[in-house]
């Protein structure tokens, strides 16, 4: 079983957030949107049961990787470096090649900075590698639906994904 969980049960996080200008005035992410002007907090519950036979289900996990985000101007101001990195990691873990994706889903927090980092990344790491006759890439940010559920946000992505994967095979 792998779970994520965001429960905001103090205002204190959500005030020091908004004083230090993190969370979007409008309370939403407008991820990779001009509007872009910070987050907004969510909390979410989520869960899989994970099988180690892919056999036995329509969705296979292929590969994954892991990173540290490494030196970057703040804790706001993701590494793009890093992030290219990350993804040229998974393919490689997966064995398969950027032409092969026809969905990414991001990070997208709805910043003005962290945002256009992202977008970067992913154009830097998948878009250079494929070739201009295959279908667009899909880039899905569920924090513009829920926001930014944190510590579960990595759940909530991977949720969606799983989602949406079902949907178009079943």
């Amino acid at each position: 079983l792998v779970a994520g969980v965001t429960l905001m049960l103090s205002p204190n996080t959500a005030t020091a957030f908004g004083i230090a200008g993190m969370t979007s005035p409008l309370g939403k992410c407008h991820t990779f949107d001009a509007r872009a002007d910070g987050y907004a907090r969510g909390e979410a519950c989520g869960q899989l049961a994970l099988q180690h036979n892919a056999a036995q289900t329509n969705l296979s996990w292929l590969g994954s990787a892991v990173r540290q985000d490494g030196r970057s101007a703040s804790l706001t101001a993701p590494s793009g470096r890093a992030q290219q990195g990350l993804i040229i990691a998974a393919l490689g873990d997966a064995a398969t090649h950027a032409d092969a994706l026809s969905l990414s889903e991001a990070h997208g927090t709805g910043t003005a900075l962290g945002d256009p980092i992202e977008a970067s990344s992913l154009s830097g790491a998948l878009l250079a590698a494929r070739h201009g006759d295959q279908a667009p890439l899909t880039v899905g940010g569920v924090k513009a639906n829920i926001g930014h559920a944190e510590p579960a946000a990595g759940m909530t992505g991977l949720l969606k994904l799983v989602v949406g994967l079902s949907a178009s095979i079943g």
